[in-house]
């Protein structure tokens, strides 16, 4: 019975973590998909380049959320049904497995940093503000996302690992890091070539060609000069 509840609490954070808002806040607002522009990447960050800071802090608020929210209902309803701490941290992976690979969404999700901070501060609420602090200082002082996202991802399970110790808990986390690290490997090419898109950077614009107004000739050009010959 204890399995079942499990599998019941893992699947319930697997479809919340499947609502890729970012697509959904796009269309509510009326902005593009943000899978077909800049990184094409359905995310806050991503969101951003629209130039639409509300939408992307909606984006990034709901992503955390959908994080945080599937942990503490298994931290707060789980013990009276036999679940602990150690299934909330895997209930916080499977969410985050739901924002890379949704359901809902063709399985086109994203890289999971804002779900992802959501676990960890539902799971351990000192290593979510540890990593959230090393996210805030790396992106400040280089203005990288990306980079910032992979540095924290990096630290969290050490953090879990030097300052609360090795619970079963950290198994879950350091899947969570090594998956949104995976994620990365697009940006961490762009990294080493130097053409990563910094925070805030609008989306590039479209590939079609852009239009190009032809001067319009001067009458007199199209019709051969006439002479007048004064008598």
């Amino acid at each position: 019975m204890n399995a079942l509840w499990i599998a019941a609490a893992l699947l319930a954070a697997y479809l919340i973590g499947s609502l890729s808002f970012a697509v959904i806040v796009s269309r509510a607002m009326g902005l593009a998909d943000p899978r077909s522009y800049g990184s094409r990447n359905p995310g806050a960050t991503n969101v951003l380049r629209t130039g639409n800071r509300a939408a992307a802090i909606l984006t990034l608020a709901c992503d955390a959320l959908k994080g945080y929210v599937p942990v503490l209902l298994v931290l707060i309803y789980g013990p009276r049904l036999g679940l602990g701490a150690t299934t909330a941290a895997f209930a916080g992976l499977a969410a985050f497995v739901g924002h890379l690979w949704p359901v809902f969404f063709r399985f086109e999700g994203g890289k999971g940093v804002a779900t992802a901070a959501g676990a960890l501060m539902a799971i351990n609420p000192g290593l979510g503000v540890a990593t959230l602090l090393t996210w805030l200082i790396i992106a400040a002082f280089s203005r990288y996302s990306s980079l910032a996202s992979l540095v924290a991802a990096l630290f969290a399970p050490f953090y879990q690992a030097l300052i609360w110790g090795p619970e079963l808990s950290i198994v879950a986390i350091a899947i969570m890091c090594l998956l949104l690290i995976w994620r990365h490997e697009g940006n961490i090419k762009k990294l080493l070539a130097g053409k990563e898109s910094k925070l805030g950077q609008k989306a590039a614009p479209s590939a079609a060609p852009p239009y190009q107004e032809r001067p319009h000739a001067h009458p007199g050009h199209h019709h051969p000069h006439k002479h007048r010959h004064h008598k």
